[in-house]
């Protein structure tokens, strides 16, 4: 019998992302908007968006916070994903993202959020323990907001081993580190965040690999590692493989890597190989890359274009 929600997604410091685009951005100078939009936003909640266009249902958990966690919310709602948001004390934070057209780079400026407490932590880590009970894979994913103790990931995959769920962590400095020593299931880091992490420079794809295998020896089962143009890597105790993914005119680079481990997840969900896995997390976080803005990919988008993949096993 399979889970009503298949998988939990965890984003305690939810942000409200406001995208704006203009022609050349002017360091100092006037900047004039051509145009805006406003998007629920933070890893976990992308991982949900790509998954519910994926046909997957996922339950968005975490905080939110005065009157933009309540438009979180409602955003949410419009889109179908089932949210359990709790609520904080104070406003959650806006994070801004402007586009460049010239350069086709994006800036963000993201807020530090709400500030959390004991209580709250406590009243969560119950909150996701009921939840769980009806979920096999939970994704915890981005920053923590002030207060909260930089080892509470670790606290919160204990949990999930507890109840013999599967964990995907994507987060970066101390909330890696410390998440990594309860062994998830699996981690996504991007190559600075891997190489922060282990305090070392991976000059080759034989370096890489033997990185990964170090976390795989303490207990993790999945090392999916973004390298952004350079292509992706995925490394369990038995196997290797680098993506190249095929040529795209890169528009925003946000929500790629969320768009991965959504379909990290989405293969673990549906049995892929570990080749399957590797192609489909490279296709998804390239269509999501050649996406203006905070659009993400679809599953009929994946699908079309994941054989276009090339794989080097090592």
């Amino acid at each position: 019998m399979k889970p009503s929600v298949p998988v939990i997604t965890v984003t305690l410091n939810p942000a409200l992302d406001k995208t704006v685009t203009i022609e050349r951005f002017e360091y100092g100078g006037l900047n004039r908007i051509k145009e805006m939009r406003t998007d629920a936003g933070g890893k976990g909640i992308n991982v949900a968006k790509v998954l519910k266009n994926f046909e997957v249902n996922a339950s968005a958990m975490g905080f939110a916070a005065g009157y933009q966690g309540q438009v979180i919310r409602d955003k949410l709602e419009t889109l179908g994903i089932r949210s359990v948001l709790t609520e904080a004390e104070g406003e959650t934070r806006v994070n801004l993202k402007v586009v460049d057209e010239s350069t086709r780079q994006t800036t963000e400026l993201n807020e530090p959020g709400f500030t959390v407490d004991g209580a709250l932590l406590e009243q969560f880590q119950k909150a996701l323990k009921s939840g769980a009970e009806e979920t096999s894979i939970i994704v915890l994913g981005g920053s923590l907001p002030p207060g909260t103790p930089r080892d509470y990931y670790r606290s919160l995959i204990e949990i999930a081993n507890t109840q013999g769920i599967r964990t995907v962590l994507d987060a970066d400095g101390d909330a890696l580190a410390l998440g990594i020593e309860a062994s998830p299931f699996a981690i996504k880091p991007n190559i600075h965040e891997l190489e922060a992490l282990l305090g070392d420079t991976f000059d080759s794809t034989e370096r890489l690999i033997g990185a990964a295998r170090t976390l795989i020896d303490g207990g993790i089962e999945y090392v999916l590692v973004s390298m952004g143009a350079e292509g992706s890597l995925l490394v369990n105790r038995h196997e290797a493989v680098r993506a190249s993914p095929f040529p795209i005119t890169p528009v925003s680079t946000v929500g790629a890597g969320d768009s991965m481990v959504a379909a990290l997840v989405y293969s673990f969900l549906h049995g892929k190989s570990f080749e399957d896995t590797a192609r489909w997390t490279s296709a998804a976080g390239t269509i999501t890359a050649s996406k203006p803005g905070t659009q993400v990919c679809t599953l009929q988008e994946v699908e079309q274009s994941v054989q276009l993949v090339e794989l080097t096993h090592y």
